[in-house]
């Protein structure tokens, strides 16, 4: 099987791409890989849009969708826009949290801001903690969540899940302290 020239070319060019994002500081350095079953790339515009099982990775970052779009402009990738039945998107934020998930008819992630606007069965989670609505817009330097419900008649409302923070009884530190006359050397 030949591989097309002008795929080939495209491939290459968006490996050389800038940053996309800055979660765990590694994947800002780490080179952008996008598989899809077709690419159409307009160069006036800056779009180059994807088809067919879409999935970019990044260092931690993964997008997943039925298409997506990417924007830039010379300097840098300014947005990428990913379609699906349930679009998808994980990265870690950092070393010590959890992978934060989201899902969405539309994934609308604006690189400059670090923002992700989530639209169509929007769902952010991490770890057990979760949020869902029509719409979610979740802020990666600020590390919020806005999450707004539908206003049509069947009126999807948020939902959110706050799993309590488990902090160790006073009897389960003192079990694993050594007491007073223990040696910590053998």
């Amino acid at each position: 099987m030949l591989i097309n020239p002008v795929r080939k070319s495209l491939c290459a060019f968006l490996l050389c791409l800038p940053s996309l994002v800055q979660a765990l500081p590694e994947d800002a350095h780490q080179a952008i890989h996008i598989t899809a079953d077709s690419a159409t790339r307009n160069d006036k515009t800056g779009i180059t849009i994807y088809s067919g099982d879409v999935i970019l990775t990044q260092g931690s970052m993964k997008i997943t969708g039925k298409s997506l779009e990417l924007r830039q402009t010379k300097k840098a990738v300014t947005s990428i826009i990913a379609k699906g039945s349930l679009a998808q998107f994980q990265q870690r934020p950092a070393a010590d949290k959890e992978i934060t998930h989201a899902y969405g008819k539309i994934l609308d992630y604006n690189i400059r801001t670090k923002e992700l606007e989530i639209t169509g069965q929007a769902k952010v989670s991490q770890g057990t903690d979760s949020f869902s609505g029509n719409r979610i817009v979740y802020d990666m330097k600020k590390s919020t969540v806005n999450a707004f419900g539908d206003n049509s008649s069947k009126g999807e409302r948020v939902q959110m899940i706050i799993q309590p923070k488990v902090t160790p009884s006073p009897e389960a530190e003192a079990a694993t302290k050594p007491s007073a006359g223990e040696s910590n050397s053998q």
